[in-house]
């Protein structure tokens, strides 16, 4: 713990000398005296938010924050060129993961602004314009994977599970929302439809900012808790603080596992129906 009969300054030079405490307690250290000097006014909150989830993006691997196979927006090469143009428009994202045959096959990226200005061209074909994918396994750890986005210029990479199947797919947006809070671009739309998805294991995805009365509509839940809107409002209320990535938290019989969240809010979670107890 921070000795409070040193002033925040002879504390917060501390950190720049040698100690003999692990990594993890001078980190735990620091956060708790800039978290006294955001109480104190020194810093602001957001500073301090932004602070949090430096270090949480040290935490984190690839697989912690990926968007699961299911969720992808996928192009298949051997769809007709009309077909691809309607699914990029739709999706409204910038880039794509291109497979040929079957979805573990990514042949490469495509993005949008190629096939939108190209696609007109005389003997256009979409394989000739796809970028090289990169791929990375879910061990890789955010911090370093952010640095290869920044060093390679790239922004999004395909994750690949043990077996070499594609896991997910992880964008730099991702990883930088883990430190400064979810970024809204001009093609985020706010639809009720796809707050809830139901996955193949029978899991739940849910939006953090669904209506607890939709959720209760889906799952036939009683959900109804006073001044509390939200499933992520809900399970910060419950827990009394925002959770971290992979915390499981039951409430009422179902659980619910955070996926995505940054200091300050929770973006994404699944959601589980517990099987009910015999008395």
């Amino acid at each position: 713990m921070p000795d409070p009969n040193k002033s925040l300054l002879e504390r917060l030079a501390d950190f720049l000398t040698p100690q003999p405490t692990s990594p993890t307690e001078r980190r735990q250290e620091l956060i708790e005296t800039l978290r006294e000097a955001q109480t104190d006014g020194l810093i602001d909150a957001d500073a301090l938010s932004m602070i949090e989830g430096v270090f949480q993006v040290g935490e984190l691997s690839a697989r912690d924050i990926l968007v699961p196979r299911a969720q992808i927006d996928w192009i298949d090469i051997n769809l007709p060129l009309t077909e691809i143009i309607k699914t990029v428009i739709e999706a409204a994202h910038s880039r794509f993961p291109v497979f040929e045959g079957n979805r573990d096959n990514v042949i490469g990226i495509l993005l949008a602004k190629d096939l939108l200005r190209h696609s007109s061209e005389k003997d256009f074909q979409v394989r000739d314009w796809l970028r090289p994918a990169v791929f990375i396994p879910e061990s890789k750890r955010l911090s370093v994977l952010l640095r290869d986005f920044k060093d390679n210029r790239n922004h999004l990479a395909m994750v690949v599970d043990e077996y070499s199947s594609i896991a997910g797919i992880i964008t730099i947006e991702d990883v930088l929302e883990q430190i400064v809070g979810d970024i809204e671009d001009e093609h985020d739309v706010d639809d009720e439809a796809d707050n809830l998805i139901s996955l193949d294991n029978g899991d739940i995805r849910v939006k953090g900012i669904t209506e607890l009365e939709q959720f209760n509509e889906m799952l036939g839940t009683q959900f109804d808790v006073e001044d509390i809107d939200t499933v992520a409002g809900l399970v910060i209320q419950h827990l009394g603080r925002v959770p971290k990535i992979g915390e499981r938290i039951e409430i009422d019989g179902i659980e619910f596992e955070v996926q995505r969240a940054d200091p300050r809010q929770i973006h994404i979670l699944l959601a589980r129906q517990l099987p009910k107890q015999s008395d």
